[in-house]
């Protein structure tokens, strides 16, 4: 036996072993820094399953209460943030059983662990964590919308340049560009509420793989803990990590979209666009050149989506080499969810807070509308009216912008009579197929930009956001 292990004076979990752990052993395999995240749920899900083995008479009542009594003192001490948690004792579960061991015996402690295994018992914690997680992600989401909302209440008379690959496409509304990336928070949200769903199912009472032969109720933990379901296969309960999964696929999802806005930014607060300005509360300066006013914020948010993205591909490939039904591979979920929901929740927040610091430059946005033919459509539509093919009419009018480009001019720049040598079908009121507004208003369907349906957008999207209340 080595010094360290003799040092360490720790067995394996009881008589099985002859040999203490090695200390690296011990190092390598503890858990307690991830673990620590989890702490709170250990307890409350601890506490259901005391009072479980008391009323099935399981252990004594007396005894049950003793260890309610004292988890609700570790519960609060975890709270006060005076809780000691011990490496040595390599992960949440035998913190906890420590600490309660010392406030109340350790053989009315030792009762705690009574038909169940920190397989089911982890997989417990794993769901109530996430439950209290994603409930606070859920109202960051929320706050970001009505961010959103409100900025795009404030926008709705501001015309902007409509991009595809980048380049300019078609007038639009500032307003209605925003309220798109509304729709893909709101869609955020509800994939939060439906994981939140799928996950609404008590573990506890599956034991490490089989259950266990003495007399339990999980129903009544399950409704202690507020769980409207069972888990239905005690494999598949204390194995699976489908939430963990679908949490960091749906944080991945999110972060992709906090990811593509910031990358907007980025650009529209370059010189080179100059849509917008963020306040300096925001954004930072340089080390070296005075000038500079960087939007960091934004940079740091589109960097940290690939980390979160990172955390989702680690856990699938923990994952997908795992027979049924536990492995220790499993450890390696919650530092990767962790991560990423804390990264997520700040991203949402600093968005939220960032949003209404955002200064849109109509003027900078009006000017680019004047370049980039982004009238060049209203043309094709107008010779449509007209009785011409599209198809006809689209090569007739990019025939027109063509011969523009090369001569260094714009739509506005040619006459009636120019356009009528293009094509005879060109009728008198085209001066109006050449204003952006109008070009917008035209657009009269439900999801487009016209004044009209985005402010229908808004409406329902602040009823929706006020229902939701908080």
């Amino acid at each position: 036996m080595s010094e360290e292990q003799a040092a360490a004076g720790k067995k394996p979990w009881g008589g099985r072993f002859a040999e203490p752990t090695d200390a690296v052993v011990e190092r390598f395999t503890q858990s307690i820094e991830a673990d620590r995240h989890i702490a709170v749920d250990d307890v409350l899900g601890s506490i259901a399953h005391a009072e479980m083995l008391g009323k099935t008479g399981i252990i004594s009542a007396s005894d049950a209460a003793q260890l309610v009594a004292g988890l609700e003192q570790i519960g609060r001490e975890l709270a006060e943030g005076s809780f000691r948690f011990d490496p040595a004792l390599e992960d949440v579960h035998m913190n906890v059983e420590t600490r309660l061991g010392a406030i109340v015996g350790a053989e009315i402690a030792g009762r705690l662990h009574t038909a169940r295994s920190r397989n089911d018992q982890v997989a417990l914690d794993e769901r109530l964590f996430l439950r209290r997680r994603l409930g606070s992600i859920r109202a960051r989401l929320i706050d970001l919308e009505r961010a959103i909302v409100a900025a795009a209440e404030g926008q709705l008379d501001v015309l902007v340049p409509g991009y595809t690959h980048l380049q300019r496409a078609q007038p639009n509304r500032l307003a209605h560009h925003l309220l798109a990336y509304r729709e893909m928070f709101a869609r955020d949200r509800g994939r939060v509420r439906d994981l939140l769903a799928r996950i609404d199912e008590s573990p506890l009472g599956c034991g490490a793989i089989l259950t266990t032969t003495h007399p339990i109720d999980r129903a009544l933990v399950a409704a202690r803990l507020g769980f409207s379901r069972l888990s239905a296969n005690s494999l598949d309960a204390t194995s699976d990590r489908d939430g963990f999964l679908e949490a960091l696929s749906a944080a991945s999802i999110s972060m992709m979209h906090l990811s593509r806005w910031a990358e907007e930014l980025v650009l529209w607060t370059s010189a080179e666009f100059g849509f917008a300005e963020i306040g300096d509360a925001f954004t930072t300066g340089s080390s070296m050149m005075p000038q500079k006013k960087n939007p960091d914020v934004a940079e740091l948010v589109r960097g940290k989506c690939g980390r979160v993205i990172g955390d989702l591909v680690a856990l699938l490939v923990t994952m997908k080499g795992l027979p049924l039904a536990y492995n220790r591979d499993l450890q390696e979920d919650k530092p990767a969810v962790v991560d990423a929901l804390d990264t997520w929740e700040a991203s949402l927040e600093v968005f939220a807070r960032m949003v209404p610091a955002i200064r849109f430059r109509a003027d900078r946005m009006k000017e680019a509308l004047s370049g980039g033919f982004v009238l060049a459509t209203e043309l094709a539509d107008h010779l449509v009216l007209a009785g011409v093919p599209f198809r006809q009419a689209h090569e007739v009018v990019g025939t027109i912008v063509g011969d523009l480009v090369r001569a260094g001019r714009r739509l506005e720049d040619l006459s009636l009579a120019e356009y009528r040598r293009y094509h005879p079908a060109f009728r008198d009121d085209l001066p109006t197929w050449l204003d952006p507004e109008r070009a917008i208003e035209r657009r009269d369907v439900p999801g487009g930009p016209k004044a009209s349906h985005v402010r229908a957008a808004i409406a329902a999207a602040k009823a929706e956001l006020e229902a939701l209340g908080g």
